[in-house]
C-alpha cells in the first residue's frame, strides 16, 4: 500500500487516499479542527451555540464546519452522566456521517485522571499520573489507562487527550504539578510509554505538551511561559518521555504554549515554531502522527498574532490538529483563504488530513463510530473495575514521616483542613475503618489535617502549627502537590496522597487505621526536605 501523500503517517491504506480524493477544501480544512458545542445532547437548542457559532445545536456545528474533531467539557454541558455521554456522542457521529464527507468524528476530552478528570462517578476514577509514578508500577499505570480508555469507548468518546508526559522539576510550576508522573525522566518515561499501551487498547492517546511543560512558572492559560532550558537540558529532561511516547506508538501529540528561546529564539510560542514541531518533533524525534495544538483560545498562543493568523501558522509550524480555535469561523475560513492564497499549499492540507483518517482508520473509528447506548450501565464503572482502581490507589499513598503516630490508636479524632469534600470524604473513610472520625469533634485523640497548596500559603502553614502546638498528635496529609512537607518540617507524621479524589482519601484511611501498610515512593524532590524516593513501609 504505497504512500499517496507524502508526509503521512505511515503508508496509507486505499481507503485513506480514496477519502481525500473525494472531499472538497472546505471537508479537509474541516477535518484540520476539533470544538466543542454546548448542549447534553446533539439536537440541544442552546443560545451559546447561537453566540458563538451562529448555529443552534451541537449537530449544526458538526455539519457547518465539516469538523473532524469535538470535544467535550462540563461547562459545555457535555457530561452529566455515561448514559447521556453516548446519547450525545451518537447523536453528533451521525451528525457527521450524514452530511459533507460523511467522517466520522475523533470525540475527546481531558480524562487524564485526578485533577483533570472531566468524567467523574459512576465512571472509575483513579487519583492521577503524580500518584501513578509513586506506586514505581508500570503495570499498574498501564491497567489503569486500559480501564479509562475501555469506558471512555464505552462512552462513545474515541480518544483521550492523556497521558500527560511533562517531567514536573519545578516545584512553583502552577499548571502541570500533580498532572506529570514526576521528576524523573525515566520514571515519567515508563510511565508515559505504559499508559499509552493501555490506553489504545481502546481510545485515540495525546501524549502531551512537546517540547515540555514541566518547568513553566506561568500558566499557558493566562500568560506565556518562558522555560530556560538549552537544547542540552531539554534532551536529558524534557524530550525522554516524548522519545518513550512515540515509540509505544502514541496517535497524538499534543503542543504546548510555551517558549524555549535558547531553542527557539523566534518568541514564537511552540505551537506556532516550525522549529519545535517540524525540526524536533518531526526531523529529530522521527514523529509520523498526528500533531494537535493545545486550546487556541490560551492567553499563550494569542499574544503576537490575530485569531485568523494563528491556525495558519501552527499549520505552517507543523501541526495537523487545531483544538478549539477563539472563533471557529474566523479559524476555518482563514485556513480556506491561506490555501486559496498561496500560503498553504492544498497538498500540505492533505497530509495532515491523512494522518488524521489514518489515526481513525487505525483506531476504528472509521468502520465503528458508534456505542450502545443500552450497554454503558454495565461496562463503565463496574464492581470489577472500582475495586481495582482502590487496590491500585492503595499502593499510591506516601509516608514521609512518622513520629511513632502511624498507624493510628486513637479513639476519636478530628478531620479538618483543606477541603470541605475531602475532609468530609476522610471521615466518614476513617470511620468506615474503625475509627471514629468527624469534622466538628471537640473531644479528640488526634488531629488529621489536610494541605493543599501550603507550600504557598502561610494560613494553611499557620493552622497546621496551630494544631501541633495543642500537643495532640498530628498526622499532616497533603492532597495535592507534594511540596508542602517543606513548609512545615514542625509537623512529625507526614502523607502525602498526591489527589484529593475519594479513591484516594479512602486509600488514606486504610493506611492511617493500619488495614494496609503504605506502600509509595516519592516521585519527586521537596527542596530542602524530603529527596525522591523517599517512603516509609511497614
Amino acid at each position: 500500500m504505497a504512500t499517496t501523500v507524502p508526509g503521512a503517517a505511515d503508508a496509507q491504506p486505499d481507503q485513506v487516499s480514496a477519502l481525500i480524493r473525494g472531499m472538497t477544501l472546505a471537508e479537509k480544512v474541516g477535518q484540520l479542527f476539533m470544538t466543542y458545542g454546548y448542549g447534553p445532547t446533539a439536537d440541544t437548542v442552546d443560545a451559546r451555540n447561537q453566540t458563538e457559532f451562529g448555529v443552534d445545536t451541537p449537530a449544526q456545528l458538526v455539519q457547518k464546519y465539516h469538523l473532524g474533531g469535538v470535544i467535550y467539557f462540563a461547562w459545555s454541558d457535555n457530561v452529566q452522566n455515561p448514559t447521556q455521554i453516548a446519547g450525545l456522542s451518537n447523536g453528533l457521529q451521525q451528525a457527521a456521517i450524514g452530511s459533507g464527507a460523511h467522517i466520522p468524528l475523533l470525540i475527546s476530552t481531558d480524562q487524564e485522571e485526578g485533577l483533570v478528570t472531566r468524567i467523574g462517578a459512576p465512571a472509575t476514577t483513579f487519583p492521577g499520573s503524580m500518584a501513578l509514578g509513586a506506586t514505581r508500577s508500570t503495570a499498574d499505570a498501564r491497567q489503569a489507562a486500559a480501564i479509562t480508555g475501555r469506558e471512555l469507548r464505552a462512552m462513545g468518546v474515541n480518544m483521550d487527550n492523556a497521558p500527560d508526559a511533562d517531567v514536573n522539576v519545578n516545584p512553583a510550576n502552577p499548571v502541570i504539578g500533580v498532572r506529570s508522573f514526576g521528576s524523573d525522566p525515566t520514571l515519567v518515561s515508563n510511565m508515559v510509554s505504559a499508559q499509552v499501551k493501555g490506553y489504545q487498547q481502546s481510545v485515540v492517546t495525546t501524549a502531551k505538551h512537546f517540547p515540555g511543560h514541566g518547568d513553566a512558572a506561568t500558566d499557558s492559560h493566562t500568560g506565556l511561559p518562558v522555560i530556560d532550558h538549552d537544547k542540552a537540558t531539554w534532551e536529558k529532561i524534557d524530550a525522554p518521555p516524548f522519545r518513550a511516547a512515540i515509540k509505544a506508538g502514541t496517535d497524538v501529540i499534543m503542543s504546548a504554549h510555551i517558549v524555549f528561546p535558547k531553542i527557539d529564539p523566534s518568541g514564537d510560542p511552540s505551537t506556532l515554531s516550525p522549529t519545535v514541531l517540524t525540526a524536533m518533533l518531526r526531523d529529530e524525534l522521527g514523529y509520523r502522527g498526528v500533531v494537535i495544538t493545545d486550546s487556541l483560545q490560551m492567553a499563550g498562543v494569542r499574544q503576537k498574532y490575530t485569531d485568523a493568523e494563528i491556525p495558519v501558522k501552527a499549520l505552517q509550524a507543523g501541526a495537523d490538529m487545531l483544538l478549539m480555535p477563539q472563533n471557529v469561523g474566523t479559524a476555518v475560513n482563514a485556513v480556506i483563504n491561506a490555501v486559496q492564497t498561496g500560503q498553504l499549499s492544498e497538498r500540505r492540507i492533505d497530509e495532515s488530513v491523512a494522518r488524521i483518517l489514518a489515526v481513525k482508520l487505525r483506531r476504528g473509528v472509521l468502520s465503528n463510530p458508534f456505542t450502545d447506548v443500552s450497554a454503558v450501565a454495565k461496562k463503565v464503572g463496574t464492581a470489577q473495575s472500582l475495586a481495582t482502581a482502590q487496590a491500585i490507589t492503595d499502593k499510591s499513598v506516601t509516608v514521609l514521616s512518622n513520629d511513632g503516630t502511624l498507624p493510628l490508636k486513637a479513639k476519636s479524632v478530628l478531620v479538618t483542613g483543606w477541603g470541605v469534600t475531602t475532609t468530609q470524604t476522610l471521615a466518614d473513610a476513617l470511620t468506615a475503618q474503625g475509627i471514629p472520625a468527624s469534622k466538628t469533634a471537640t473531644d479528640y485523640d488526634a488531629i488529621v489535617v489536610t494541605t493543599n497548596g501550603a507550600a504557598t500559603d502561610p494560613t494553611q502553614q499557620q493552622q497546621v502549627r496551630n494544631f501541633i502546638a495543642s500537643g495532640k498528635p498530628v498526622i499532616a496529609v497533603g492532597v495535592g502537590n507534594p511540596y508542602d512537607p517543606g513548609a512545615i518540617p514542625e509537623a512529625h507524621t507526614w502523607i502525602d496522597t498526591y489527589s484529593y479524589t475519594a479513591v484516594s482519601m479512602r486509600s488514606l484511611a486504610r493506611v492511617i487505621a493500619g488495614t494496609i501498610g503504605p506502600r509509595g515512593k516519592l516521585p519527586v524532590d521537596i527542596p530542602n526536605s524530603y529527596s525522591f524516593g523517599t517512603g516509609m513501609t511497614w
